[in-house]
């Protein structure tokens, strides 16, 4: 991996891999927007509100860094940050699935959501994790930092509003499903 980011324009570059997931970004925004938002009933402070916006302009400026940035082809950081790119990419199109399957009104707890809280932040973290990986670039590595540090602030108003839209649904599934990633402690929720 290079210290200094390399910047050229090119077919084989890390937008390969960011371009599909700011589409899909965009979709589930526009998606969650017309399915079950919660209302909002939880205050960041103004400082965490910031780095939460500051965070979500990082990631597109991200996509727009990716553009100029090749993948580091024939390498081994090729080699081991494609799969955990692709995890991502994946990750992020079983998170629209999931949410589409999902009734009105009902917390969104199957598929992936079985196994984490907030999949939409883990897999947009591991495909820019992966992308810095696969280009062999320090420099974008600073991007999933500051994207996850981000997913953290976000994730207590998310879950703050998901209390306070779903009630006791949401208490329960949060006492059986892990925040970011891991084994669910229960099957009690509806598939």
């Amino acid at each position: 991996m290079s210290l200094i980011p390399a910047f050229e324009l090119g077919l084989w570059n890390a937008w390969i891999f960011l371009l599909p997931s700011l589409l899909l970004m965009l979709l589930s925004l526009r998606m969650f927007k017309e399915k079950r938002a919660p209302a909002p009933s939880a205050r960041l402070s103004k400082t965490k509100m910031s780095f939460c916006v500051f965070s979500k302009l990082i990631y597109f400026l991200a996509v727009i860094y990716s553009v100029f940035l090749p993948l580091g082809l024939g390498t081994i950081w090729f080699y081991v940050g494609i799969p955990i790119t692709l995890m991502g990419l994946v990750g992020s199109i079983l998170v629209l699935v999931d949410w589409t399957n999902t009734t009105d009104g009902k917390v969104v707890s199957s598929g992936i959501y079985r196994y984490s809280r907030h999949p939409m932040y883990v897999t947009e973290v591991l495909l820019l994790l992966g992308a810095s990986i696969a280009s062999a670039s320090w420099f974008f590595l600073v991007f999933p930092i500051i994207v996850g540090v981000g997913a953290v602030y976000f994730i207590k108003l998310e879950e703050a509003q998901c209390i306070g839209h779903y009630g006791k649904a949401y208490r329960e599934y949060m006492n059986s499903t892990p925040r970011l990633i891991g084994i669910p402690k229960s099957s009690k929720m509806e598939d």
